[in-house]
Parts: C-alpha cells; sequence; structure tokens
C-alpha cells in the first residue's frame, strides 16, 4: 500500500466539506421552516411543501435564497406571527436578471402596468418550479397551453382587459393544432408557437409575448406567415415566392398573409368542411372576399366584379352546389405559390395555361383553354347572340304582360260582378273604419321595421334608398307615427267593446263547445271522411283565433315598443337595464314576425285566395259581402239580415 501524506489528506478534506457545506445547511434550513409549514398544503395540488420543493429546480437551495426578507435567528415562536418582519414578495431577478430584462412587456401592457400581468410563479410555479424539459413543468410543451388559457379565460381578467377574450381558446381547442395535440402529436403549435417573439439567441421566448401590432410581434402582419413558416416551412417558401409574400416584403398591408385565408385561432383542415380552405368554401371565403374589394381592385388595376364572376360559369356553379370535385380558385392559380397572369412561372400565364386546364380536362385545345373563365368573352360577331337576346326580353315582357293583365281583367271582372248581388252588412261604418286604421297602420309597421332588419335587401333599397340614402331618415319618424296611430286604434277598439254592439261582438267571440266541435268536423272534411264542412255561426274558429291573436299581439307590440321608443326614460325611471332592452327586442321582432305570417298564412287566404269566397270577401273594402256568401259561410247564424246587425 501507498503511503498517504497527511499534508495531501488535509486539504482534500477541507475542499470537501467547503463543497458539501451548501447543501448542507440549505437542507438544514429546509427543515427548520418545515417544522411550521409541513402540514400547509397549496390549494392547487393536494401535496406537501417538502414534496414540491423536493421535486423542484431549486431543491438544493435554502428557503431564505427566495424569503430573502426572513431571517431564521429573528423568529419568535411564541408569538402568533413568529416572523417578526413581514415576508416580502420573492424577487426572480436576484438570480435572473437576464430574464428580467427580457421580460417587460406581456401583450398590450408593461409587466408591472397591472396586477394582472402574469408574474414568473403564475407560469412556473412557486416552490414546485421545474426545468422545461421535466414532462411535469408548468412549462412544459405539453402543459404551456393550459397555463395561457387558466388566465385567458378568467371572467375578470376579461372584464378589465377587453383585449382578452376566452373565445379565442374555445376557437383553437377546436383547432386542428389543439386536436392534434389532443391525438399525442407534441409537436403540433401551442400558444407560445404562434404568440413568443424571437430572443436574441433566435428561438421563441415566452418572455417576449407582445401584441400583434408590435413590430417585432410573431403575429404581426410583416411576420405572420414567417411564424407559420417555423413550422410549414415549404408553405411558406411558396407564400414569400408569390405575389402575396412579395407584397408583403414591400410592407403592403392589403396584401394577404396565412391567416387572412386560413384563419387565426380556429385552424381547421382543408378537409373540414367549416374550413375557410375547403374546397367548397375557398372561393367565396378566401379569395373573393378581399378580391371583390373596390379598393384592392382599383389598386391592382382589376374589375373588382370580376373574381365574383367566377360563381356564374360552370365551376363556380358546381361548387356553390356543393360539389367539391370541381375547379376552385387555387385549382387553376395555386395554393401558396400564387402567381399574377404575366409572370412565366404562373399557372395562368397564357404559355401555361394549356397545361393548367388538362389536369382536369385531358386533351383541351390551346384555343379553349385561352379562353375567359371569370368573364365569358365577346365575340366578335354578336349579331345572331344580340338578336336572340332582344328576341327573348321581348318575348318575356309581351307574354308574361298578357298573362297578368288576363288574370287582372278576370279577377276585376268578378269583383265587378259581385257588386250586382244582393249584400248584408258584416260590418258598420265604425267598423269597417276600425279595420282600414288596423290594416294601414300594421301594414306600414311591418314595412318600416322589417326595413331597419333588412337594410340591405333590395326592397329597403327600392323604398328608402332614394335621395343618396336621405329616404332612410323617414323610416323610423313613419315607424313611430304608424306606432302611435295603431295605439290610437287600441283605445278606440276598447272603447267601441263597452257599446251595445260592442258587447255582443266580444260575446260572439268568446271560445264556445261548439267550436271545438267545428274544429273536429272541419278535420273531418279535410281528410275526406265529411261530406260537409262544418256549420259556422256569427264567427268561424278562424276569425276567432284571429281576434284573440290580435288582442295578444297587440299587448305585446305596444308593451315592448313603447320601452324601446324610449329607452332612457325607462332606464332611469325605471331601472331598466340593457339586458331587458335587448330581450324587449327580441320578443318584439319575432312577434312582428309571428303576427306578418299569420296574416299573410291564415288571414289573407280566408279573405281572397279560400275557393268559397273567391275572388274576395268583399266586406275588408266596404264592410258588406254578397248574401249567398254570407249564407254558404255561416249557415249557421241566427239571423241574415240586409240591415247593420252582422
Amino acid at each position: 500500500m501507498l503511503p498517504v501524506c497527511r499534508n495531501t489528506v488535509t486539504p482534500i478534506l477541507t475542499l470537501i466539506a467547503l463543497l458539501v457545506q451548501p447543501a448542507w445547511a440549505a437542507g438544514v434550513e429546509i427543515e427548520s421552516c418545515l417544522d411550521c409549514h409541513q402540514d400547509v398544503k397549496r390549494q392547487s395540488i393536494n401535496t406537501t411543501y417538502d414534496a414540491l420543493i423536493g421535486a423542484s429546480v431549486h431543491a438544493h437551495m435554502g428557503c431564505i435564497r427566495c424569503h430573502t426578507s426572513i431571517a431564521l435567528d429573528e423568529l419568535d415562536l411564541n408569538a402568533a406571527n413568529p416572523h417578526v418582519v413581514p415576508a416580502e414578495p420573492v424577487n426572480c431577478s436576484a438570480c435572473h436578471q437576464d430574464v428580467l430584462d427580457t421580460y417587460r412587456q406581456h401583450g398590450m401592457r408593461e409587466i408591472d402596468a397591472h396586477a394582472d400581468m402574469p408574474a414568473c410563479q403564475d407560469c412556473h410555479g412557486a416552490h414546485d418550479i421545474r426545468r422545461s424539459s421535466d414532462a411535469k413543468a408548468m412549462t412544459h410543451r405539453s402543459n404551456l397551453s393550459a397555463v395561457c388559457i387558466a388566465c385567458h379565460t378568467d371572467e375578470d381578467v376579461a372584464r378589465r382587459h377587453p383585449n382578452v377574450s376566452s373565445g379565442h381558446v374555445s376557437l383553437y381547442m377546436s383547432s386542428v393544432h389543439a386536436l392534434a395535440r389532443a391525438d399525442g402529436k407534441a409537436q403540433a403549435a401551442t400558444c407560445l408557437d404562434c404568440h413568443g417573439s424571437r430572443a436574441e439567441d433566435g428561438h421563441r421566448s415566452a418572455h417576449i409575448i407582445l401584441h400583434s401590432g408590435h413590430v417585432d410581434s410573431a403575429t404581426h402582419f410583416l411576420r405572420v406567415s414567417d411564424t407559420c413558416g417555423d413550422c410549414h416551412r415549404s408553405e411558406a417558401d411558396d407564400y414569400w415566392q408569390g405575389i402575396h409574400g412579395q407584397l408583403v416584403k414591400r410592407g403592403d398591408v392589403s396584401s394577404a398573409t396565412c391567416t387572412h385565408c386560413h384563419g387565426e385561432h380556429r385552424i381547421a383542415p382543408p378537409d373540414d368542411a367549416d374550413s375557410t380552405v375547403s374546397a367548397n368554401h375557398l372561393s367565396i371565403h378566401a379569395c373573393v372576399r378581399c378580391h371583390s374589394s373596390p379598393i384592392l381592385a382599383e389598386r391592382a388595376g382589376y374589375d373588382s366584379a370580376e373574381p365574383k364572376s367566377y360563381i356564374d360559369p360552370f365551376h363556380g356553379l358546381k361548387s356553390k352546389s356543393g360539389r367539391v370535385h370541381v375547379a376552385n380558385c387555387v385549382s387553376c392559380h395555386g395554393v401558396h405559390k400564387l402567381l399574377p397572369q404575366t409572370d412565366p412561372d404562373s399557372m395562368v400565364h397564357p404559355d401555361n395555361v394549356q397545361a393548367t386546364c388538362t389536369e382536369c380536362h385531358p386533351g383541351m385545345s390551346e384555343s379553349r383553354a385561352s379562353r375567359s373563365i371569370h368573364n365569358p368573352p365577346v365575340q366578335p360577331d354578336t349579331r345572331w347572340t344580340h338578336f336572340f337576346t332582344v328576341f327573348y326580353m321581348a318575348m318575356i315582357a309581351v307574354t308574361i304582360g298578357l298573362m297578368l293583365m288576363h288574370n287582372v281583367g278576370h279577377w276585376v271582372r268578378h269583383v265587378q260582378l259581385m257588386g250586382n248581388l244582393k249584400h248584408v252588412v258584416r260590418m258598420t261604418v265604425n267598423e269597417t273604419l276600425q279595420h282600414w286604421i288596423l290594416m294601414l297602420s300594421f301594414i306600414a309597421l311591418v314595412i318600416t321595421g322589417f326595413a331597419l332588419r333588412f337594410s340591405d335587401a333590395f326592397w329597403v333599397e327600392w323604398l328608402f334608398g332614394w335621395g343618396d340614402g336621405a329616404g332612410f331618415l323617414y323610416r323610423g319618424p313613419i315607424h313611430r307615427i304608424s306606432g302611435v296611430v295603431f295605439l290610437v286604434w287600441c283605445v278606440w277598439h276598447l272603447v267601441y267593446l263597452f257599446s251595445t254592439r260592442g258587447r255582443r261582438f266580444i260575446r260572439d267571440m268568446i271560445w264556445s263547445r261548439k267550436d271545438f266541435t267545428h274544429v273536429k268536423q272541419s278535420a273531418l272534411f279535410f281528410l275526406g271522411r265529411r261530406d260537409q264542412p262544418a256549420r259556422f255561426g256569427r264567427f268561424s274558429y278562424m276569425e276567432k283565433c284571429e281576434y284573440w291573436a290580435l288582442i295578444w299581439g297587440a299587448v305585446i307590440m305596444v308593451g315592448t315598443g313603447i320601452p324601446l321608443w324610449f329607452p332612457d326614460y325607462f332606464i332611469e325611471r325605471w331601472s331598466f337595464s340593457l339586458g331587458v332592452l335587448n330581450v324587449l327586442q327580441v320578443i318584439h321582432y319575432y312577434e312582428a314576425w309571428l303576427a306578418t305570417l299569420a296574416i299573410f298564412v291564415w288571414h289573407i287566404y280566408g279573405v281572397i285566395f279560400s275557393p268559397s269566397v273567391y275572388p274576395m270577401n268583399p266586406a275588408w273594402i266596404s264592410g258588406k259581402m254578397p248574401e249567398e256568401m254570407y249564407k254558404r259561410e255561416h249557415p249557421d247564424c241566427p239571423t241574415i239580415r240586409t240591415g247593420d246587425e252582422h
């Protein structure tokens, strides 16, 4: 055995002691702290501080390395709060100043501008901080999105920061990226892959998440396609070579990036029927959406109507009908490397267009392939096409016009002949005037009300679009005046019901057992199981349904219309909230639909289109109707007179 020199052993033992002492001291320190804190458990996970610290990347460190304001030799174990000096927040910059120098902003705000800005422990944890390579770490790739979601779905945070929306999270969770991660594809994009900007060493850093308007942001207009290219390299290379990428490089913000076509958070694969780039959606939702813009067309020098004309020829109509195996925009122009027609590499360059067409149409000739797809070409000789166009336009006008004149003449003459028949008074002058006031005010309310909801409809443009839109200024006053007239009718009718005839009217309008019998008899008659229709008295069950539906609708429309007319008054004096007004608006809208459809489907049929009253029941005009029609429609009425008893 070799002799060991005492002078050699002593320095070695001293070095070992110096190396072991910090870890040993840290262990003693942690044990001292756990004498009190061992039983304190963290809410989010059911474990002790001892277990958390033991698995942490900081396990070799003592507690006071982070909790620097606490001194073990100043504890008063007999006091309610053993720490004489209150614990101050942990300052991670003591060891990680380089990271804190980088992490200065999160989204729209500086990190010290608001208490909601994420602190170190919000993303990394507190006592259970692990390395990002650890699968259990909060910052591990598989857990990172959950860390972001925790704040971005917090309703309190969203209320304080309007730019934070949980909708982005729900969209991402249904995207191709989130679904891929759920299938175990760990490399699919997380929040950091898209929102993390590049640090000085080139990697995407979670400490540099900037809003999309920041020039260094990963989602900035000029950078977002490069961000997508981190994972989709070949597609990005094609994009930057195409006209869209070239324009973006020049700083043209009207050009398209990846997100213009694919979306932002809910990016779906092309085979998803709901995707904006699916075969049956791509042309309309992705391409035409931009290329039909008059401003963009003027800047690029083409007709803005040209892209829309794609839907007119064969390809567009088939695609619109749901056919996915038919050419769309990218079939001819390319997917990512889209080039203008003048570019020799373009798929639609005159030298290449035949090859492009033959991919779907083998054997297509060069002359046929050169024909315009968007706008059918104007042939040099258009004499015959012009002739037949004019011929059929004239034939349609003359033929349909004569048919219309014939039918109008037939109907008007029958109405005139009806005037020669013996009539009975169905409605008195008072009742007829009530009906006219009700009818005119209702029509005006329907037209002006729906004109607000469907302001882009052709009939609204025709009625109110005159004077460069000045006509729309009259829509609101007309609607309100009509509402006042309708309200006058309500009061008028209510007063009428207290008259002798009004009391008889309301008595005859009340449902009785006989009405239910008539409903059954009518059903049997419609099904062919009864030879004769039901025999009605003064009012049939259909008319009673109409009347009580009118009363119901009047109450609803007046009750919801007045608060919508004077919202400020009801908010201030009656404490109506905006939510209540929104509910009233929905009720008002759908009750209007119900009333309008009921008039067209039920009332107009009974007055005009019913075979038993053709060409119409004239009582709505003059209050009188033919006696024979009255006997046929109301055979069980106790009395039939030519006076004013009906």
